[in-house]
C-alpha cells in the first residue's frame, strides 16, 4: 500500500440534458444520471446507487483484509446494502444504511469469529467511516 495521502480524481460533464458521463484516468466511463426516484430513467448508475455500491465494495475489500491479517479461511461474501435519503432539516442527505454481509464458511469454522471479523471490517471501512449516516451491520454467516 501507499503511504497518506491518497488523492483521487473523477470528472463529470454536464450537457442540457441526458446522461452525465463520469470519467477517470485509467477507468471506463460511468454514465450517469438522476434516479427514477428523482425522475430520471431507469438502467443508469445514480449519485445515490454509487454511494451506495461504495459502502458495499468497501465493505467487501475491508473484511478480505481483516481476514487475511487474521488468516481467516472464507468462501464467498455477498454483501446487500439498504441506503435510505430523506429530508433532515429541509436538507436532503443519506440518513442510514444497513449493510447485510452474508459470509459463507466451510463446516467446522468458528462462527462467532467469522462475525467478530465482520464487525471488524465494518469499523474499518474507509468510506463508511467518511460519512455521517447512521450504519447498521446485520452479519450473516451461514455454513458452506
Amino acid at each position: 500500500m501507499q503511504g497518506f495521502p491518497h488523492q483521487y480524481q473523477a470528472r463529470a460533464l454536464a450537457r442540457l440534458d441526458g446522461s452525465v458521463p463520469v470519467e477517470s484516468t485509467d477507468l471506463d466511463t460511468l454514465e450517469t444520471t438522476a434516479p427514477p426516484e428523482f425522475d430520471g430513467p431507469a438502467g443508469y448508475w445514480s449519485p445515490e446507487t454509487m454511494l451506495t455500491g461504495a459502502v458495499a465494495s468497501c465493505f467487501v475489500l475491508s473484511f478480505r483484509a481483516v481476514a487475511q491479517a487474521s488468516k481467516f479461511h472464507w468462501e464467498q461474501l455477498t454483501v446487500e446494502v439498504e441506503a435510505v435519503l430523506d429530508q433532515v432539516d429541509k436538507v436532503t442527505r443519506f440518513t442510514h444504511f444497513t449493510v447485510k454481509p452474508c459470509l459463507t464458511v466451510a463446516d467446522g469454522t468458528d462462527t462467532e469469529r467469522a462475525k467478530v471479523l465482520l464487525e471488524k471490517a465494518e469499523r474499518v471501512c474507509l468510506v463508511n467511516n467518511s460519512l455521517s449516516a447512521e450504519i447498521t451491520l446485520v452479519p450473516n454467516v451461514v455454513i458452506a
